[in-house]
Formats: structure tokens, C-alpha cells, sequence
């Protein structure tokens, strides 16, 4: 291939990223994606793109992803008001489901497709899939000067990550996908 403006030398490119395929080869990284790569068309070709180069290099990319504009939008569109405490959404049961819709349906769908047009071949996984993400309650703490102990704020479903169960990961890289949500994993 001979360089061009729209084809740089790629030997340079390729020698400088040697160490990192060596180090990473075999190894499974959690990528977050989310921001304006998930909304800008170029940047979101990009992202998929460097997943299944990744993957053909032999690294294990798992995407985990955002949705917060998504989710608000669709909020936005039937009505119902969203609060944020603290920057954490105050999520009651209708807005979980909601939550559970955009991640595990519109998002991750797009996520996967926008990696399998690029020649990967990604399912879609929900932390819920199989129990593969324990969580447990977050509430928030909010000290008042004048009380003697610290506000107690119930946000609702909202949770902190406690546990992962990295081997089903592995069961799920190698039998079909099983539901859908908000993990993508390129096989």
C-alpha cells in the first residue's frame, strides 16, 4: 500500500502498538463507552472499528455503556420528570423500566450492530443475564450542620456494583447469547 493523505504509513503506526498487543494479547479489558463518542456518527464508527481491531489482535474487549441522555429522552417523551440527586438519578420502578428498555434494548443493540457492521462479531449482555452483576443499595448520605446525624437519601433502584462473576463471562463467550443489556462483548 502506498501512503497517501487519506492512508498514512501504517508501518510506524503498527510498530508503536506492538508492546501494547504483546502486553494486552489474550488478556480481556472493560472498556466504558459512552460521552460524545456515542453520539457522534464519526466517533462512533471509530469505537467500533478499534473493538474488532482489538479483538483480531487477540484482545477481549467487554464495552460497558451509558445511556443517561437516552434514558432522559425517552423519560422526556412520556412525561414523566426525572430527578437527579446528587448527580444519581432517583429511579422509582416505571423509571427502571425504562432504564432496563434504552440500556438493554436501544443502546445495546446499537453497540452491537455498530460492531458487527465493521466486521466484529459482538452480543449483547445484561447484567442481569445469569446473575452476572451483584449489586447492592445506594443511598445517600447528606450531613446537616444542624442535625447530629447525617440525612439518609433513599434514590430508589440505584445501586453500587458489588460483585462480578467474571467466570460466566467465559461460559458466555463460548455458548449463544442469552438475553440482551448493557455489557457488549466482542466474540
Amino acid at each position: 500500500m502506498v501512503p497517501n493523505k487519506l492512508t498514512p504509513n501504517i508501518a510506524p503506526i503498527l510498530i508503536e502498538a506492538l508492546p501494547y498487543i504483546r502486553h494486552f494479547h489474550g488478556k480481556t479489558i472493560v472498556i466504558k463507552y459512552g460521552g460524545n463518542a456515542m453520539v457522534d456518527e464519526v466517533l462512533k464508527k471509530s469505537f467500533a472499528r478499534d473493538i474488532v481491531l482489538m479483538k483480531l489482535v487477540g484482545i477481549n474487549p467487554v464495552i460497558v455503556h451509558g445511556g443517561g441522555p437516552q434514558i432522559s429522552k425517552l423519560l422526556e417523551q412520556i412525561g414523566k420528570e426525572s430527578e437527579f440527586i446528587d448527580g444519581m438519578r432517583v429511579t422509582d420502578r416505571e423509571t427502571m423500566d425504562i432504564v432496563e428498555m434504552v440500556l438493554g434494548g436501544l443502546v445495546n443493540k446499537e453497540i452491537v450492530n455498530l460492531i458487527n457492521s465493521q466486521g466484529g462479531k459482538a452480543v449483547g449482555l445484561s447484567g442481569k443475564d445469569g446473575g452476572m452483576i451483584q449489586a447492592e443499595k445506594l443511598t445517600i448520605k447528606k450531613d446537616d450542620p444542624e442535625a447530629r446525624v447525617p440525612e439518609i437519601i433513599d434514590i430508589g433502584h440505584v445501586g453500587r456494583v458489588k460483585h462480578i462473576d467474571p467466570a460466566d463471562q467465559h461460559t458466555r463467550r463460548t455458548q449463544p447469547a442469552r438475553g440482551v443489556g448493557n455489557r457488549t462483548q466482542c466474540r
